[in-house]
């Protein structure tokens, strides 16, 4: 069997190209510390607002004892919950989100935080805000009629402290 001299040029150069591609991904990764989700934690979502967690009057903004944060939040049609929260910049923050009711997704432009939330499971993201200032947070999966509705305001506020 005969393969022809540009058909074979033309095997190589997707190879290679293939091969850049994921070298310059896997590079890219590496060097800004991304890594895929890792916390599977299962909660029933019918029941969220049962949870000691993730009821009402447990959302928000809590200090650790060690001083980082933990905001948890709930999305729901449509939007997230609570409406508006208020952090310290340059301290660890722990952002846990449950879904009441279908697929969300998180994004504060200006951040690392973007991630999905989805129905049945706690999605966790940790990060350290920087920048004082007021931040929008925002549905990114399209979630039904009342999407371009959802969205949250985050308030980070100066703490006094430099960056860690």
């Amino acid at each position: 069997m005969h393969i022809n001299r540009y058909e074979k040029t033309w095997i190589y150069v997707t190879g290679v190209l293939t091969a850049v591609m994921v070298g310059v991904l896997t590079f890219y990764a590496i060097a800004n510390n991304i890594h895929p989700p890792s916390n599977v934690e299962t909660i029933d979502s019918a029941s969220l607002h049962l949870t000691a967690e993730f009821a009402e009057e447990n959302l928000g903004v809590k200090t650790n004892a060690d001083g980082s944060v933990t905001v948890t939040l709930v999305g729901a049609r449509y939007g997230f919950y609570p409406r508006r929260i208020e952090v310290p910049a340059n301290t660890p923050l722990k952002f846990r989100m449950a879904s009441f009711d279908v697929l969300h997704g998180v994004h504060v432009p200006g951040t690392n935080v973007a991630t999905m939330v989805v129905p049945g499971y706690v999605s966790e993201v940790n990060t350290v805000i920087p920048t004082p200032g007021e931040y929008t947070l925002f549905c990114n999966e399209y979630c039904g009629l009342g999407h371009d509705q959802m969205w949250s305001r985050m308030v980070v506020v100066d703490n006094g402290s430099a960056p860690q």
